[in-house]
């Protein structure tokens, strides 16, 4: 049994019981068997226990006055151990007390030996300038560069000690000279192994430079001799036949040659070869003759289309300089040296092309003008004048879709917010023409209207260009979107965020500010494209377009008030001198008394009956737009509102929502011919009741509900004359009091 259990501090008996039944079961023993065999064991353990705790207690009780002996002897010891420590630290005090002088005197000393080695080093190092001084002469005759080498890399080392000496400005000058002689005699040699790319010889001058101090003259040696080979091969390459996209791709390809050329054998001559060899080539491109700002400007003044030209050149560019990035990456480490020479050298590559990015605005705008000024709006005949407005639907979203892809490939959508603005004018001047044209249908539909027969086809076409609208409106909605996506793409995996997780050459030149400032000169313009990006990213900015889309939706409101204007044109003629009918002070029809007579017994009017009879068949006239389930009419109308109807979704069928703003229009003005009779008979009375209740029936039959006013103005002409004050009072007072004044009623 497993005695060592009980020694847990968190012992669980009836699991140590259960594990002990597991473990000691035997075949054919009963569970009472086991459990008394277990207790017996415990038990006798139990006892073997109480017989070694009490073989421990008799050993500790015997042990205790040898114990109590042995701390006594130890406490005297301690007692005796802190008087030895105080004598010693008395000793102490007294030593220091007493040396204290001394260790001052030895420190003094040691100063002044210091000094007297300094002067003695100083002095020494004078010594050797000056033997050096009178050597340098006959070693400069000589002309053994690396014996003069060595002297003066000897005469700059004792010319660091002697830095506060009072001639020491005029021996800096002295060693400056004899720097300047060195430099001019090996000036050749260099050159030519430069030129040779000789390893070993170029390897000696670099150290000698090194020893020098002049490295940076060494360098400017490097470039000086390769930026003129390279200037030498742009100018051949310039004066030779091809177009300029050939030339530049060729002196892009001389770039790029050279650099693998040049970092193959300068990584063994130089520390450092990456900016020097990335500082020479940005050297070369910004001092070629003839330059390339000068090239582009020629080539430009050649092709009339400035962007299309720009963005094929830039294609070219854009090639080169992501080749240089990736062999340049290879090479490249944690310098910061490195990383700034790459950023100049891609600033040179994209220089010519940021004065006209400068006003990359105003080029879109005229390209896009162009596009305008191509798309034809305007006809005689007004069915081919709807269908030219629903033809140029697809050509402007052409246009402008063209110009976004222009934008990218131009500026990787760094010019986008210029974009923006000329998609404001280029939008602008469509919707401008738009209306132009809808002026000009107006005064044709109004030339050809006439007063008695009905003619639908006007309203129809006013049908068809809201439906252009409402295309117009639903392509702008999906360009926003699509713009919005580009620069998400495009620009945010630029942003800071994305910038720090990237390999070491991107860095710096892939955030968003180093890019956009390869396209964008002024510091704000990169500010605000970056303020842009990143609420395009946090969704502040839901839509691009929003005053374009604005300009729309004021767009569809006029386009609906001018189809209202034209299918009540004919209702408003009805209804023209409704309140200066005889009717009204007739005291009788056809010669007969007929005040007495039931209203039910006169017939509506004329003007009534043709008014229920066009609302009748106005829904057969929308059914052709209705059926064809055009989301486009939903849009336009989502975006606007029909005269007499209140802010709401439009309804599933837009013909019923048709039907509500003529009906309203037509009780409205209805109402308000009424209220300018000046006097009503009796029989005039029962007259215009009989033709509200026609009206209100053909309402009815159409699923629409009678207007208020003209519901109180049938309730006040039924009103018998004792009646009527008591219906007026909940009445509007413009109402009642018109209606008693034409029936000839004091209220």
């Amino acid at each position: 049994m497993d005695y060592s259990k009980f020694m847990d501090a968190d012992f669980d008996a009836k699991e140590w019981v259960n594990g002990a039944f597991r473990q000691q079961r035997e075949p054919g023993v009963s569970l009472d068997q086991n459990a008394t065999t277990m207790v017996m064991k415990l038990q006798m353990f139990i006892q073997e226990v109480n017989n070694i705790l009490e073989e421990a207690s008799q050993q500790a009780l015997q042990n205790l006055p040898r114990v109590t002996r042995e701390l006594d002897a130890v406490k005297q010891e301690s007692m005796l151990l802190r008087d030895q420590m105080r004598s010693v630290k008395a000793d102490i005090e007294n030593v220091e007390k007493n040396t204290a002088q001394s260790m001052q005197m030895l420190l003094t000393l040691d100063s002044i030996k210091s000094r007297m080695k300094t002067t003695a080093d100083a002095l020494k190092e004078a010594d050797n300038w000056t033997t050096l001084s009178a050597d340098v002469e006959e070693v400069f005759q000589s002309q053994d560069v690396e014996k003069i080498t060595e002297k003066l890399a000897g005469m700059q080392q004792s010319l660091q000690i002697l830095v506060d000496t009072p001639d020491y400005a005029e021996k800096c000058q002295h060693l400056e000279k004899l720097k300047n002689r060195l430099e001019a005699l090996i000036s050749p040699q260099l050159i030519a192994a430069f030129n040779s790319q000789s390893l070993e010889a170029t390897k000696k001058f670099t150290q000698m430079f090194e020893d020098m101090d002049r490295l940076p003259q060494l360098y400017k040696y490097y470039h000086k001799c390769y930026k003129t080979q390279l200037i030498q091969s742009w100018k051949t390459i310039s004066e030779g036949d091809g177009s300029f996209s050939e030339k530049l791709a060729e002196l892009y390809d001389l770039l790029l040659s050279t650099w693998h050329m040049q970092v193959m054998w300068t990584s063994t001559v130089f520390k450092d070869p990456v900016p020097v060899i990335l500082d020479m080539l940005t050297d070369a491109i910004t001092t070629l003759d003839p330059t390339l700002s000068a090239c582009f400007a020629e080539h430009l003044q050649q092709n009339p289309d400035t962007l299309t030209a720009l963005s094929d050149l830039k294609q070219i560019s854009e090639r080169f300089a992501k080749s240089m990035e990736t062999a340049v990456e290879v090479y490249m480490t944690d310098s910061m040296a490195e990383a700034k020479s790459l950023e100049r050298l891609l600033q040179a590559v994209y220089q010519p092309y940021r004065p006209y990015l400068v006003k990359y605005k105003v080029f879109e705008e005229v390209a896009l003008s162009k596009d305008l000024d191509n798309i034809k709006l305007d006809h005689e005949e007004i069915f081919d004048t709807v269908q030219l407005l629903s033809e140029s639907v697809s050509k402007i979203f052409s246009a402008a879709n063209n110009s976004s892809t222009r934008c990218l490939q131009l500026t990787n959508g760094c010019c986008f917010l210029g974009l923006l603005e000329a998609y404001k004018t280029f939008f602008s001047s469509y919707t401008r023409e738009f209306r132009r044209v809808v002026v000009n249908i107006r005064e044709k539909c109004r030339a050809g209207q006439s007063e008695e027969s009905e003619d639908w086809s006007n309203f129809q076409h006013s049908l068809r260009i809201i439906q252009t609208c409402g295309m117009l409106i639903m392509q702008m909605e999906e360009l926003d979107k699509q713009l919005i996506a580009s620069v998400l793409k495009a620009l945010v995996p630029l942003t800071q965020a994305y910038a720090e997780h990237a390999k070491k050459v991107n860095s710096r030149t892939q955030t968003l500010a180093f890019q956009a400032s390869l396209f964008l000169s002024n510091k704000e313009d990169i500010e605000a494209l970056e303020t842009f990006v990143i609420k395009l990213e946090e969704g502040d900015t839901p839509s691009v377009l929003t005053e374009v889309m604005a300009d729309l939706g004021r767009l569809s409101e006029e386009l609906h008030k001018f189809a209202f204007e034209i299918v009540f044109a004919q209702l408003k003629n009805y209804l023209a001198n409704v309140s200066t009918m005889e009717i009204w002070t007739s005291q009788s029809a056809g010669g007969a008394l007929t005040s007495d007579l039931p209203t039910f017994s006169l017939a509506p009017q004329e003007y009534i009956t043709k008014i229920g009879q066009y609302l009748m068949t106005l829904p057969q006239h929308l059914d052709p737009f209705t059926l064809q389930d055009s989301p486009a009419l939903t849009v336009a109308l989502r975006h606007s509102k029909l005269p007499y109807t209140s802010e709401q979704e439009p309804p599933e069928h837009l013909a019923d929502l048709w039907l509500e703003s003529v009906a309203r229009g037509t009780m409205h003005v209805f109402g308000e011919e009424m209220l300018k009779i000046l006097q009503l008979t009796s029989h005039g009375a029962k007259q215009l009741i009989t033709d509200i209740e026609y009206l209100t029936n053909v309402l009815d039959d159409l699923g629409l509900q009678t207007s208020e006013t003209l519901t109180q103005i049938d309730t006040l002409l039924k009103a018998k004359p004792e009646d009527f004050s008591d219906k007026a009072e909940v009445m509007p007072q413009r109402i009642s009091h018109t209606i008693a004044s034409m029936r000839g009623i004091e209220v």
